[in-house]
């Protein structure tokens, strides 16, 4: 299944030697601001899940699908997104991605139902995934190579801030509660950073020729992508409220013949002389495929962690909305941190900053346990702090030089097909880290049977961190042993 694209009117070639003017400095800014927005997205549902839950009368298998509908979302349709990108013009399709991201918001913000709530934040996802893999190739259009590092450096730090502030902004928001809108107002701020973004891109990203032109979209594909990962990630999801039948089991094992599909036909695609999704001489490179694995577990323990631990400070600790995101912030605090130590090390260390990283996330993720275990009913949000901390210290170390030591060993003409594969399935393995995580979560808590006061009133609040605590100590285990197939050193991306 194909589908014929038209290319883009056409604009000068890309930028040549001088400084860099103004234009492409505003440009970087609109390019920034997207990513920003699809980080914000990503994250506000750890702290906007109980008051969403609260008002939507959700159950828990329904709240995991409001941060795993929209990461899904995203990984399916990130390689489909850069691949429009290469065929219609990365300006067209960041404004058009642009726009359908206003658009979702504006949906998640009026869902009258927790239904409504899924489906709109899969749309956003899939907005998301046409906007954000179109950041790299427009910088490389709007400056020279030679003064390409200065906006990647410039965007480093600004990441790294909208996640420390990210659940900041969103606690402050929803205890403000601006004009009686509650949670509904982390979408609506959306709309006019969205709308301005929009108003700015349309006049200074530059249109250029597309590099695909005429190329045909491998819709097929896409589909068998899709299809995989919703086979994988739904049993993990929903299997706990269901009972686990055996149809859902089944769901899970049908995902293995899907991909093995998924991979047959990009393969024919290629003897065809059609452009495939993603390269399938990556699947041949043990490598680059453990880096897969690597980025799927680690992505899994952050995002996952991240929303148990927002969902424990209010359900369990009782703590408001506005305390919630300050305290989540120690992670992202952290992480900032450790960046500075990743940043050094993607070049003069290589590959073992990352068994680095992992030993200090397994080492704060102990010594939250050992905050809760000793805690005998009178933990509190502070005791938590220097345990997030750490996590997210070792997390940073891994952040930055993470991509660039997975594609060491990555051709030229594979580059881009490579990174596509890397962004989708970092999201996979966020889908994957809620639903592993937060299912165990929810089931030791059994919010069920008696609600909060009763899960607390037992002790399952604690005892269901603590399992979940110690289950990510075993994934950065695991994720440890596959670090050693990784290259030694980092790629230089240019």
């Amino acid at each position: 299944m194909t589908t014929a694209l038209t290319p883009p009117e056409v604009r000068p070639p890309l930028p040549t030697g001088g400084s860099p003017d103004r234009a492409a400095w505003i440009g970087f800014a609109v390019v920034l601001t997207a990513t920003v927005l699809n980080i914000l997205d990503s994250t506000i549902v750890n702290v906007a899940a109980p008051a969403v839950a609260a008002e939507l009368a959700m159950s828990t298998s329904a709240l995991e699908w409001i941060a795993a509908a929209y990461t899904l979302a995203l990984a399916v349709g990130l390689m489909t997104g850069a691949r429009l990108g290469d065929l219609l013009g990365r300006r067209r399709m960041m404004l058009l991605g642009l726009t359908g991201f206003v658009v979702t918001s504006v949906g998640c913000a009026l869902a009258p139902t927790g239904e409504t709530l899924i489906a709109a934040r899969a749309l956003q996802g899939l907005t998301a995934a046409v906007m954000v893999p179109q950041a790299f190739g427009l910088l490389r259009e709007m400056f020279a190579p030679e003064h390409l590092g200065k906006p990647f450096a410039a965007m480093g730090p600004a990441i790294g801030m909208a996640t420390v502030l990210g659940p900041v902004v969103a606690g402050g928001l929803l205890q403000l509660d601006v004009l009686g809108t509650g949670w509904r107002s982390l979408f609506l701020v959306n709309v006019p950073v969205g709308l301005a973004a929009l108003y700015v891109g349309w006049r200074v990203l530059p249109r250029t020729t597309p590099s695909h032109a005429g190329t045909r979209l491998d819709l097929t594909g896409t589909l068998l992508l899709g299809a995989f990962s919703f086979l994988l990630i739904f049993p993990l999801v929903e299997g706990r409220a269901l009972g686990w039948p055996t149809w859902v089991v089944a769901t899970a094992v049908a995902a293995a013949p899907v991909l093995a599909l998924f991979v047959a036909q990009q393969r024919r695609r290629l003897s065809a002389g059609l452009t495939p999704l993603i390269e399938t001489s990556l699947l041949r490179k043990p490598s680059y495929v453990a880096g897969l694995a690597f980025m799927t577990v680690f992505f899994g323990c952050v995002v996952g962690l991240s929303l148990v631990v927002g969902i424990f400070l209010q359900v369990g600790l009782g703590e408001t909305p506005m305390s919630a995101g300050l305290y989540l912030s120690s992670l992202a605090v952290g992480s900032f941190f450790g960046a500075g130590v990743g940043a050094w090390a993607t070049t003069a260390v290589g590959r073992p900053i990352l068994h680095v990283g992992l030993t200090v996330m397994a080492v704060g993720c102990l010594v939250l346990w050992a905050s809760l275990r000793g805690a005998d009913g009178g933990v509190g949000a502070l005791d938590l702090a220097p345990g997030m901390a750490t996590f997210g210290l070792g997390m940073g170390m891994i952040f930055v030089p993470l991509f660039s030591i997975v594609m060491g060993e990555i051709d030229d003409h594979e580059v881009g097909s490579a990174t596509g594969l890397l962004s989708s399935v970092e999201q996979l393995g966020a889908s994957l880290g809620v639903a592993v995580l937060a299912t165990l979560f929810f089931h030791v808590i059994d919010l069920e049977s008696g609600g909060p006061a009763a899960a607390v009133a037992t002790g399952r609040h604690l005892a269901a961190a603590e399992q979940t605590l110690l289950v990510v100590v075993a994934l950065c285990a695991l994720a440890w042993a596959v670090a050693w197939a990784l290259p030694r050193r980092a790629r230089a991306m240019h």
